[in-house]
């Protein structure tokens, strides 16, 4: 597989995941004073979503000629560390759920 097709996966993913979110909070209650995880994560997930999104616009314009090649590949390295540091968010999260099933009641 390509990176180029992992990208284009990935990016689809992180899409999937923010329109899911949104679903969720349309249904859910709003709490004032708490830290929301949940509220987090969307957060998170809409800035990888819109880096992937002005990394697509900076290579179209490039292809266009309106941007340097520097800004294009600057924009896709934002974007894959910001995927990369969701994805790692996820992982933690992913262990420490593990972590809590293996304990006794």
């Amino acid at each position: 597989m390509s990176t180029a097709s992992i990208a284009n996966n990935a990016y689809q993913m992180a899409a999937k995941l923010q329109q899911q979110a949104r679903a969720v909070e349309d249904t859910a209650p709003q709490q004032t004073n708490m830290v929301d995880f949940g509220q987090m994560v969307k957060e998170a997930v809409e800035t990888v979503v819109d880096k992937g999104q002005a990394a697509d616009s900076q290579a179209l314009n490039m292809i266009e000629g309106k941007a340097d090649v520097v800004d294009v590949v600057t924009a896709v390295a934002e974007t894959e560390i910001a995927l990369e540091s969701m994805v790692a968010v996820r992982d933690r999260v992913i262990s420490a759920y593990e972590e809590i099933m293996r304990m006794p009641i």
